[in-house]
């Protein structure tokens, strides 16, 4: 059993002072305030603002090492496709060595920034060209990088198996994404050993990807298993066009009439939306994961956040390309854009921000996470209130300030399952993270 005093902390619900957390079996066994009281014998004193640890409910890790090497185009203005095909030459070379040294340190910098969880929407299942691998060596590498980066994973296993609505085969660098039809893919997956500490989840690349069919597949796979299940939509107005075209439905309509949405759902980007769509979603519960650095920096558009809310549907968020690694500027992010778009303000309270970063995306990638209470996984991290950033807060205005102006370099412990992952922002287990990040980048000549 550890013990720590948490010498200010929102809980999900309240902020409290000097509040006492007993940790046994990795789980949160007691919360104690203690007052005036003393500081328990052999607890931990923890300064400044703890908050559950962040939950990065969309990550590809291979895209950390596209980061800036994607920003002068060589042809006049880009756009998503042109980005892809960057991201498709990375693709196609990376090795299972390659994956684990670049995924260990993208994880490293996602635990230093306060992230205590990581959904990996994964199609880098095959070797290049296609060729099988002897087993899930891509896979096993994602699992191993996760326990050395002391965070916890969910790795969504997805089905790719075409390249657009109007058919045809994968080819090229896209190869090694395909399992050749749902079935296969089923069968790989459930062949896979899965190690304890990892959440085995599914996800429909798009609606691009797949056909109707071989969506219920992926979807039953993951009923059957009470399993998370996440799908890229409507993050390109092509996509909807070709949707609308080849099917007479939105990229929403689709999947809704394949049974896709649910509680267990999360849609990724959700950008391009009817109000039937946003309506859809939100009538289903389907979570909603925004990841606003991404969609800036690929210039996909805004996700209407505050409609989706309003409509039912809960909010989490994601790094997706790892454009930069910082859940504290994704959340902010959903208001600023959103403040762009209609010329107002406060449209999302900071609490409901910091909850879609924490519960949301706890709850998108099942764990039992994101709120500081009885039986809930002891995961929780703290930032520094002396800082330039953080400095001067009033006590009612900390968690506003946390959302609007922390970054990672504020986060100065890390703890996972009670165990420090984390201290003096310094990552106990890997030491210099930047060094394995270059390192890792040179493998691969990036």
């Amino acid at each position: 059993m550890t013990s720590w005093l948490l010498e200010l902390a929102w809980t999900g619900e309240r902020l409290e002072r000097r509040l006492w957390l007993q940790e046994e079996g990795g789980r949160i066994r007691s919360l104690t305030p203690l007052g005036d009281r003393p500081v328990p014998r052999g607890a931990r004193v923890v300064p400044g603002l703890t908050l559950p640890g962040l939950a990065n409910a969309h990550s590809h890790a291979f895209h950390r090492a596209l980061r800036g090497s994607q920003e002068r185009p060589t042809a006049g203005p880009g756009d998503f496709w042109s980005w892809r095909e960057g991201m498709y030459q990375l693709a196609g070379r990376i090795t299972p060595e390659q994956l684990f040294h670049l995924a260990r340190a993208t994880y490293g910098e996602m635990a230093l920034s306060g992230i205590t969880q990581v959904g990996e929407f994964h199609y880098l299942h095959h070797g290049g060209g296609g060729a099988r691998y002897p087993g899930p060596l891509m896979e096993e590498a994602l699992f191993a990088a996760a326990e050395e980066a002391g965070i916890r994973l969910t790795l969504l296993d997805t089905c790719y198996l075409r390249p657009g609505l109007q058919g045809g085969v994968l080819e090229g660098p896209a190869a090694r994404f395909s399992d050749g039809d749902a079935i296969s893919w089923r069968r790989r997956v459930e062949r896979m050993a899965v190690p304890t500490g990892v959440i085995l989840g599914a996800a429909i690349h798009s609606v691009r990807a797949l056909r109707p069919e071989e969506m219920v597949v992926v979807r039953e796979w993951a009923q059957e298993r009470d399993a998370p299940l996440h799908l890229h939509l409507s993050e390109q107005l092509a996509e909807n066009r070709d949707c609308q075209r080849e099917t007479g439905l939105s990229p929403t309509g689709l999947v809704a009439q394949m049974g896709v949405l649910g509680e267990r759902t999360t849609a990724v980007h959700a950008i391009h939306l009817s109000r039937s769509d946003r309506e859809l979603l939100g009538g289903t519960g389907t979570t909603v994961c925004a990841c606003p650095t991404t969609e800036r920096e690929l210039g996909d558009g805004i996700c209407p956040a505050l409609e989706l809310e309003r409509a039912g549907s809960p909010l989490a968020l994601g790094s997706d390309s790892q454009a930069v690694i910082d859940l504290f500027e994704e959340a902010r992010a959903v208001e600023l854009d959103q403040r762009l778009r209609r010329h107002r303000r406060g449209l999302h309270q900071p609490e409901a921000l910091i909850g879609a970063a924490t519960l949301g995306g706890s709850r998108s990638l099942g764990w039992e996470a994101g709120e500081l209470r009885e039986g809930r996984l002891a995961d929780f991290i703290s930032l520094s209130l002396g800082g330039p950033r953080l400095a001067g807060a009033e006590l009612g205005d900390t968690v506003a300030q946390a959302v609007y102006s922390a970054h990672p370099a504020d986060v100065r412990l890390v703890v996972v399952g009670g165990e420090l992952v984390v201290e003096a922002g310094e990552h106990l287990r890997l030491g210099g993270v930047g060094a394995l990040l270059e390192q890792s980048l040179a493998e691969l000549g990036a």
